[in-house]
């Protein structure tokens, strides 16, 4: 599984399988796309707005590089 959030277009993103394949994508509510794959399995959502939703900090993990000039 992967977890990617993309600030600027504020998109989480969940991929549960990594390999190639096409999917289809079903709106199931206003701001939460399914990624569907072969035999109908949910392969990644797609959570617009992501922030209005869930408390990011709390979910990823964060690091941060702090370098002294």
């Amino acid at each position: 599984m992967k977890i990617t959030y993309d600030e600027k277009k504020d998109l989480l993103y969940i991929r549960f399988d990594e390999k190639k394949q096409d999917v289809v994508n079903k709106r199931v509510a206003e701001d939460i796309v399914l990624d569907m794959g072969s035999e109908d399995k949910i392969i990644g959502i797609e959570i617009l707005e992501a922030s209005k939703h869930i408390d990011l900090m709390s979910l990823l993990p964060i690091e941060y590089d702090l370098q002294k000039k």
